[in-house]
């Protein structure tokens, strides 16, 4: 017996984005593409699209996260402009903000792990995404606007 036949091979499991739409958030000029919803709320994975000028606000990770800029910039808190072809990473409980610049709308391919939590003043949080949240923004657009729902789930 060779390797080739001793290997299991597990289907794959791919979604053709064209076919999902892009969900405006609550924050004009921002809106993502669910492709995967990880099992035990464990995170998600999306195509983050926002508009030059528009700001992502102060927000905690209780997971990493990975980012891959696909078009745009963004700048960090931090002053560091990112670019396509730049990743990111962020480990659990990183604080930060980051706002588009230039003219080119920003478009990230993003990993989350774990959840992340909008904060108010004083640090209070004032809302968290999270697999559980993002997959029911998607059920509920698909149900508003009458699209089947393809399983994203991990």
């Amino acid at each position: 017996m060779n390797l080739h036949d001793a290997l299991q091979y597990l289907p794959a499991r791919f979604t053709t984005s064209a076919q999902l739409p892009w969900i405006a958030s609550a924050t004009p000029g921002k809106s993502a593409k669910p492709l995967r919803f990880l099992a035990g709320d464990r995170g998600f994975v999306e195509l983050l699209r926002m508009e030059p000028g528009v700001a992502m606000p102060l927000h905690r990770h209780s997971g990493e996260i990975h980012a891959y800029n696909l078009s745009g910039q963004r700048q960090l808190c931090t002053g560091e402009v990112i670019g396509p072809g730049d990743y990111v990473y962020e480990p659990p409980g990183n604080t930060d903000w980051w706002k588009i610049v230039g003219d080119e709308t920003m478009i990230a391919l993003v990993v989350v792990m774990g959840t992340v939590d909008f904060l108010g003043p004083g640090g209070v949080v004032r809302a968290t995404a999270s697999a559980a949240t993002q997959r029911e923004e998607y059920e509920r657009y698909c149900r508003d606007h009458g699209l089947p729902m393809l399983d994203l789930d991990d």
